[in-house]
């Protein structure tokens, strides 16, 4: 007998891999599309809302801008635009985010800042964007003789900006001559001298009588700590006031004894043509020296 036939194995047909990458995108095209279709959705979205928010927090509801600032005490003697300069020495003239916390703040050290402002008595913003400011102005009194002009202070002797003053409304205000010293610091800082200071207190004192009487300077006379000072108007009116408020020598008279004393010869038709010295530190009776030597004084500059 022969040999039983062979019985052959069958041939193994190769079946396809079940994880081709092929194999995911058509069994799951739907289910990608989806996908791709909201991812798409998502970015365009996205790249709206970008443009939107920034048009959003650049829009005038939301950010305050300088035009939305109403600033509230400018006196009128002021003539910068005080508003403008405070905003943009401050770099705030480009807008604030009304959302800001630091708002109030910011906008309050803005104007602390500008030499005219004394105090910041108020801020406060409010939506649609806007703000309210109100300040306090420093008020001149006095125009300090320097090599080269005059330098306005105010009854703090802090220096205020020359630039809002012209010859002609400078010559309102009176004079302190027999400075030597220049200021210590920028406009709106002190001086820096108690000379300086004891002028603008005097300055303050005297008020309307200085018009009134036609006078127009006044100037020291001798040192610090026995430092008086002489009021000078038209010749040859010269009045002697004495040492400066606060500073009276014992058996002074007071500074408001003084200003009386002014008052009455402000109301005297005769008080400017008055020959001789008048002396505010004595007496009615002997305020009047005919003779005697003259105090020597400081020149003016």
């Amino acid at each position: 007998m022969g040999a039983p036939p062979r019985r052959g194995r069958p041939l193994l047909a190769e079946e396809p891999e079940s994880g081709g990458f092929a194999a995911f995108l058509t069994e799951h095209r739907a289910g990608l599309g989806a996908i791709a279709v909201i991812a798409g959705a998502a970015l365009a979205g996205w790249g709206i809302w970008s443009r939107v928010s920034e048009s959003t927090r650049t829009h005038h509801d939301v950010v305050l801008t300088p035009d939305a600032v109403e600033l509230l005490g400018v006196a009128p003697w002021v003539r910068c635009d005080l508003k403008a300069e405070a905003l943009r020495n401050a770099s705030l003239d480009g807008g604030l985010p009304l959302d800001d916390p630091e708002l109030s703040r910011r906008l309050a050290r803005a104007f602390e800042m500008h030499p005219w402002v004394k105090l910041v008595v108020d801020v406060s913003p409010r939506h649609p964007a806007a703000a309210t400011v109100e300040i306090q102005c420093r008020e001149p009194v006095a125009m300090v003789g320097v090599k080269g002009g005059l330098l306005a202070i105010d009854a703090d002797a802090v220096v205020l900006p020359s630039a809002d003053f012209t010859a002609e409304s400078a010559a309102i205000y009176p004079r302190i001559s027999g400075v030597e010293s220049s200021p210590q610091g920028p406009e709106g800082s002190t001086w820096g001298d108690p000379l300086v200071e004891e002028g603008a207190a005097i300055a303050l004192a005297v008020g309307p009588e200085w018009k009134q009487l036609g006078l127009t300077e006044c100037r020291p006379v001798g040192k610090y700590g026995l430092r008086r000072w002489e009021l000078v108007g038209p010749p040859p009116l010269t009045i002697l006031f004495g040492s400066a408020p606060g500073r009276e020598q014992p058996g002074e008279r007071s500074a408001a004894s003084k200003i009386a004393r002014l008052r009455e010869l402000a109301a005297d038709p005769n008080a400017a043509g008055m020959e001789g010295r008048v002396d505010l530190t004595l007496e009615p009776e002997n305020a009047v020296d005919a003779g005697g030597p003259a105090i020597p004084s400081i020149p003016s500059p």
